[in-house]
């Protein structure tokens, strides 16, 4: 196993740089799981006689590896990065490959659990990797060409999936083979091609909260929120309200990807042009002005268009939310990376526990409260965010270190 310090790493051949490597994991991550997510509710149901007590079952299952995303803490004490982000990518595209072998409520949850492993571990090591390995200058932009790369991978599973189902009369296990077989192929093939890149600053390996973090800790845990919202109950809407089917969603889905493809290297330059503040303000009001028409197309009974129209723009600006990572890599004690990234993702999940299952009461009751109570999340995500500096560093993590010393940790 060679091991590269990245300040060598630029002395390599472009296919085997670290920029390379991660393009390659942004790839690979999609095509196992945009298939999972495109036939997961049409499988349950057709093949294995799911209600909705399975479905919510499954779903709870699915969110806990991401609470605790801290095991990795655990396990970068023994296995490199690099290597972890890597095995858990196999992880993913292996169980997703042999989903549809298991039809029953007892294989279906055990490989869910598998996938989202694989899937939870892998983002929080990626969000480490990428924030250790971008020089602060250049993390914007490519972060937003790594989002448009994710997105052409979703793009590329859902559409050859829309044009192939039918035409070719695929079965669940074909296709799922294939999916998660491409995840399987380019994970080891980034395994043996690439060397062990060294990043300048070794990572602490124990639990780490500091309280010079606090905002960021808190924007996570109000983005996990909002995020529950958007992917439980605005799909949901398109289908229960509207009467969408399942290619209708789709072909919304393939339009979120196709302007993430084009619009995400934008968004990264305006990181990097005007801020994280500024950036996740605009992001935060244009979420607050969505949930507010999401609620009033309850109230006001307003159409389907705009239904549509919405659900595209929401994604749109969700995709702007690698402005965060750029804000804690600029006040983060490099050491800090790793544990942290593993900490925010589960405190971005504790919303996941429990918001689904208690606003689903609520959207029994009244479906435009559940986006109103959205709006108000947005409000608040807004407030936090302005108390973003306009240059954001260490001993100068929020607005009020200017008003009050930083507490010793």
């Amino acid at each position: 196993m060679r091991i590269v310090p990245l300040s060598q790493a630029r002395e390599l051949p472009l296919w085997r740089r670290p920029v390379t490597l991660l393009l390659l994991m942004a790839f690979a991550m999609p095509l196992a799981f945009a298939t999972w997510s495109a036939l997961l509710n049409n499988f349950v149901i057709e093949v294995a006689d799911f209600t909705g007590v399975e479905i919510g079952w499954l779903h709870t299952v699915r969110e806990i590896p991401g609470f605790l995303a801290v095991g990795v803490i655990a396990l970068i004490i023994f296995i490199r990065e690099q290597v972890l982000g890597l095995v858990s990518l196999l992880l993913l595209g292996a169980a997703t490959a042999i989903t549809a072998y298991f039809p029953s409520l007892g294989g279906i949850l055990t490989l869910t659990m598998l996938s989202s492993i694989g899937f939870h571990y892998y983002e929080t090591v990626n969000q480490s990797l990428q924030l250790q390995w971008l020089p602060k200058d250049r993390a914007p932009q490519v972060l937003g060409w790594l989002v448009a790369v994710g997105s052409a991978a979703a793009l590329l599973s859902y559409s050859l999936l829309v044009v192939t189902w039918r035409a070719f009369d695929l079965s669940y296990a074909t296709v799922y083979m294939l999916g998660g077989g491409a995840t399987v192929l380019i994970a080891i093939y980034c395994m043996v091609a690439f060397p062990q890149f060294q990043a300048p600053d070794p990572q602490l390996k124990t639990f780490v909260l500091r309280r010079r973090y606090w905002l960021y800790y808190a924007l996570q845990f109000m983005s996990g929120a909002r995020r529950q919202i958007f992917v439980v109950f605005a799909a949901f809407m398109m289908v229960e309200r509207f009467g969408f089917d399942v290619h209708e969603v789709t072909a919304l889905l393939l339009i979120n990807f196709v302007a993430n493809m084009i619009l995400a290297p934008f968004m990264g330059r305006a990181v990097h042009r005007f801020g994280e503040r500024a950036t996740l303000g605009f992001e935060y009001i244009g979420l607050i002005v969505v949930f507010l028409l999401y609620g009033g197309i309850y109230y006001f009974g307003w159409g389907v268009a705009l239904a549509a129209t919405l659900y595209v723009i929401d994604h749109i600006f969700f995709a702007l939310a690698f402005a965060l990572k750029t804000y804690f890599q600029k006040i983060a004690d490099p050491r800090d990376i790793a544990p942290t990234a593993a900490v925010a993702f589960t405190i971005n999940h504790i919303a996941a526990v429990f918001l689904p299952a208690g606003l689903g009461y609520l959207w029994v009751v009244s479906p435009g409260a559940v986006f109103g109570l959205a709006a108000g999340m947005a409000a608040t995500s807004l407030m936090l965010a302005l108390m973003i500096p306009r240059h954001p560093a260490p001993g100068n993590e929020t607005i009020l270190n200017r008003l009050v010393p930083a507490p010793a940790e």
